[in-house]
């Protein structure tokens, strides 16, 4: 989880005399009578923002690129799949998504199954330029890097078996 902190200073109980207070960014001085109520929003508290919150944002902006399937490995599919059809289950916008978050800045790692026929390096292009605009954009955190897997193909055909085979009645 990502904290930014700031401190605001404002003067001592009683003494309507200005007071030094240290936080992040340095000392800030308030003079004479000041309550504070004139500082900035951003320097009147601090903003948590959870790895998760920054693993969905990244899930959902690389699912919107045309050529993307689907996202995970192998197995992360597999039990993808199981709990989707569960009833109440809801679909893991985080599947193949890993996400390292700092105090200012983040690094994404991505697996993707893409569609057959697409041009692989422009899906993965498309697909780190809007997770990085979303995530920049809904958390202000700077990503570093984006790094895209590539771990299978999606067939045409797959979809075929996929399909319950049809029964004939004799």
């Amino acid at each position: 989880m990502t904290t930014t902190q700031t401190a605001a200073a404002v003067p001592a109980a009683g003494t309507g005399g200005p007071k030094q207070s240290g936080g992040v960014g340095g000392t800030t001085t308030l003079g004479s009578g000041a309550t504070g109520a004139s500082e900035p929003a951003a320097t009147r508290g601090r903003t948590s923002i959870a790895d998760t919150v920054v693993v969905k944002i990244a899930g959902m902006a690389a699912r919107e690129i045309p050529g993307v399937h689907d996202m995970g490995g192998g197995l992360s599919r597999t039990l993808g799949a199981v709990r989707d059809r569960v009833p109440g289950g809801r679909p893991n916008v985080g599947r193949g998504v890993k996400v390292e978050v700092g105090e200012r800045q983040t690094a994404i790692d991505l697996d993707l199954v893409v569609e057959y026929g697409v041009a692989i390096t422009d899906v993965a292009h498309d697909v780190r330029e809007n997770v990085i605009a979303a995530v920049e954009r809904t958390t202000g955190l700077e990503v570093v890097e984006v790094n895209v897997t590539v771990n299978d193909v999606h067939l045409p055909e797959d979809d075929d078996e996929a399909a319950p085979a049809e029964t004939r009645v004799a």
